[in-house]
Formats: structure tokens, sequence, C-alpha cells
């Protein structure tokens, strides 16, 4: 008997992903006394530019964890 050839259909290409939706962050407003502390304290600090850049977005972001914490606690908590 002869070998009767299957006609392969060609896979389906996968569907395209679609890139992962980035959820927006719901951002935590910095009160104005915050906005005045985290100024004063970042005025104080004698760092490099990348340094300042750095202490204070982890100044930051302590202080949108806790609305009532001061640039002086957030300080204090990062540099343990």
């Amino acid at each position: 008997m002869p070998e009767v050839e299957k006609e392969q259909e060609p896979e389906p290409e996968p569907q395209p992903q679609s890139p992962p939706t980035k959820k927006k962050r719901v951002g935590k407003k910095l009160s104005d006394k915050q906005k005045q502390d985290l100024k004063k304290h970042m005025d104080k600090m004698e760092m490099s530019v990348s340094e300042k850049r750095s202490h204070r977005m982890k100044l930051l972001a302590k202080m949108r964890q806790d609305p009532r914490m001061t640039a002086k606690k957030a300080h204090s908590m990062i540099s343990k």
C-alpha cells in the first residue's frame, strides 16, 4: 500500500500578546507641610546630585505611606 502523505496544516501563529497594561498608581499627595519639610531637609543635605535624588525618592516613598510622616522621621527610618 502506498503511503498517503498527510498534509500538515501549518500551525496557527500565536496571537501577538499586547504589552502588559500598567496599573495606574493612585498617588497620594503630600500635604503642604510635608512638602515644606522635605524642601528644608533637602536644602540642608550635602550630597552629590545623584545621591540627593535617590535620598529624596526614598523620603517621598516613606512620606506617601503615612500622611503624618515628617521628613525627619522618614530620614531616620531610611538611614538605619
